[in-house]
């Protein structure tokens, strides 16, 4: 249980510092498959997003598909 939990915390960390050099570098806030803003709403509940809530879906949609 403890090894999940200090993974789990070792990729938050991760994603964090992906999210802190979007920011320096001005990339911050846009999605990573189509470029267009990620909504404010999914930035506040979720500041690590890389992508709108359309292509997460879409991406989920895939790997269902294609887990199979």
């Amino acid at each position: 249980m403890e090894l999940r939990t200090r993974d789990r915390e070792r990729k938050l960390l991760l994603k964090i510092d992906a999210t802190v050099r979007k920011i320096d570098d001005g990339s911050y806030g846009y999605c990573a498959d189509t470029g267009e803003p990620i909504g404010l709403a999914r930035l506040l509940a979720r500041p690590t997003a890389t992508l709108t809530v359309e292509a997460q879906e879409r991406r989920e949609r895939w790997k269902k598909q294609f887990a199979d």
